[in-house]
């Protein structure tokens, strides 16, 4: 009975994500979702029951949610294509985590359906690669001051929404009233994935300038930080390559930024940060994972940081990817 009901389940969601995306699931090399409970209840800053999770396209977080509140399927948004896939924690941690994929095939409809956390255990689709711990994960968003990371505590209200279309898919999330130090701000993240490549196009945009504001990658032990800038100056990357999956094998974990836009590089005993000048106009850059058992996947340093160059020379051409 209880195989009945998962499979029952699973079928009610995948059909669920299909009508609220409009996606071709067995066609598409892009997906975002955000998926949650609406049976259950709230006690306190957990939910309690609900017998299905719902994808929606827009979700305005409920004022309890917290890290572990069982409301949301894999704690937040997340995104794919044939290659990799992303999440992001929608709660105070704002860190972004990387789903390691064994097959092109979309899989976040599955991931979190049968138990909360199984993406943590390695299946046929592959696993949660990364452990972010109290980092910053790979490419999201915090603030350090004062030799302090400031996190997303303190937001009067914040909204998910995810679209998909047949050239892309995107998560964006509107903070209201992001209060840290003496401050208090607006701030927009919008993440892009598109098909055949390992990066997220990541833009942020603050409703006024402040200091600090700041993305990273979380340290992880038997790696090598790696760095580069193009030959026109304009653009550079932070990498990080080794046994460092929670597997363990070897991952790669890049950022490409435009170097006029950052203020300084931080060596700190959790992240390596990029620290962003003030600004409110949008800013952008881009964050990726290469995992060795992705399908013809990077397996070694060397390859890694020969597709790491061969982006940063597109950019030094292009100014994008």
């Amino acid at each position: 009975m209880k195989a009945i009901t998962k499979i029952t389940a699973f079928f009610l969601m995948t059909l669920a994500t299909a009508n609220a995306q409009k996606v071709d699931l067995k066609t598409a090399k892009t997906y975002a979702e955000i998926s949650v409970k609406t049976d259950g209840k709230w006690e306190g800053r957990k939910y309690i029951g609900g017998t299905v999770f719902k994808n929606v396209d827009r979700l305005k977080l409920a004022p309890e949610h917290t890290d572990h509140s069982f409301d949301i399927r894999y704690e937040g948004p997340g995104w794919e294509n044939n290659r990799i896939g992303y999440r992001l924690y929608l709660d105070w941690r704002n860190a972004i985590d990387i789903f390691g994929k064994k097959t092109p095939e979309i899989i976040l409809p599955k991931v979190g359906q049968d138990n909360f956390d199984s993406y943590h255990e390695m299946s046929d689709w592959g696993a949660d690669i990364l452990k972010a711990g109290k980092g910053i994960g790979i490419g999201s968003i915090d603030r350090f001051l004062n030799n302090e990371k400031l996190h997303f505590r303190e937001v009067d209200s914040t909204i998910a929404t995810v679209a998909n279309n047949e050239k892309e898919s995107t998560v964006k999330v509107n903070y209201y009233g992001w209060k840290t130090a003496s401050d208090k701000i607006d701030f927009t993240s919008v993440l892009t994935i598109k098909p055949n490549d390992l990066y997220t196009k990541h833009t942020f945009q603050a409703s006024k300038e402040i200091k600090g504001v700041c993305t990273g990658i979380v340290k992880q032990k038997n790696t090598e930080l790696l760095k580069k800038e193009s030959k026109n100056k304009k653009w550079a990357y932070l990498a990080t390559y080794g046994e460092q999956s929670l597997v363990p094998d070897k991952l790669g974990m890049a950022l490409f930024y435009e170097v006029n836009t950052v203020e300084n590089i931080a060596d700190t005993d959790l992240d390596y940060l990029l620290v962003f000048k003030p600004a409110t106009k949008a800013t952008s850059f881009y964050l990726l994972g290469a995992w060795e058992q992705e399908v013809n996947g990077i397996k070694s340093q060397a390859d890694f940081v020969k597709y790491l160059n061969e982006k940063l020379e597109i950019l030094n051409k292009k100014g994008k990817i």
